[in-house]
């Protein structure tokens, strides 16, 4: 049976959504893009007014998962994770996910050489604990093993980059406990004892000698 559109209006929260009335009683909202050719008058079918309903929740499943994306990069198991918290059928993800990565947001493949860039820049921590990171992430052992390859990264120096961030907490502290503080830090960021323990010493001369500079100023 069809239904006659009496009425679209802004609605005034929103204003990038309008609200549809059939037969004179509100009956749904929808997106603005949803709605464009959507006239007073104009009959609607039951069939049609699902397929309204639908292409506005896949509308509203993307405009979400942008604000997501807003904030930083995310894996495709982040996003389809996240959009099943906010309800979204596993259909409904599983479109949204391939419209964007049609649009260039979602790639696994630039999201990990992004992690590993930002990881060793700015948060250093052991390959190990990288590795894990991402295959919590969702990222497929293979992409994460060639980008890993790629940048080639040099646990010595990472575990000496993290160390030097946060040596100057225990200048003060005796050796031992220096060590003990500095140690534990560096193997919570997934550095093995090897790595560990030869940063430490090279870290306590650094500490030491900048120490001792300072005193004969």
């Amino acid at each position: 049976m069809e239904k006659v559109i009496t009425a679209i209006e802004a609605q005034k929260r929103n204003r990038q959504r309008v609200n549809v009335s059939l037969d004179g009683e509100f009956a749904f909202s929808l997106d603005r893009l949803t709605a464009a050719w959507l006239k007073p008058g104009r009959k609607l079918t039951a069939e049609e007014i699902n397929r309204l309903q639908e292409q506005d929740d896949a509308e509203s499943a993307h405009t979400r998962a942008l604000h997501f994306l807003s904030f930083r990069s995310r894996s495709v198991q982040e996003m389809r994770d996240y959009l099943a918290r906010k309800g979204c059928s596993p259909e409904l993800s599983s479109a949204v996910l391939v419209r964007l990565e049609e649009e260039g947001y979602l790639n696994d493949t630039r999201f990990c050489r992004e992690w590993v860039e930002n990881r060793s820049t700015f948060r250093p921590r052991g390959v190990s604990l990288i590795k894990a990171e991402l295959r919590q992430k969702g990222i497929a052992n293979e992409t994460i093993e060639s980008t890993l390859a790629q940048a080639d990264l040099q646990e010595s120096e990472l575990a000496l980059k993290a160390a030097r961030r946060v040596a100057g907490r225990y200048a003060a502290l005796p050796r031992e406990t220096f060590r003990l503080r500095l140690g534990a830090f560096l193997q919570r960021r997934g550095f093995s004892y090897g790595v560990v323990s030869s940063a430490l010493n090279r870290i306590w001369n650094e500490t030491q000698n900048s120490t001792h500079g300072q005193d004969t100023l």
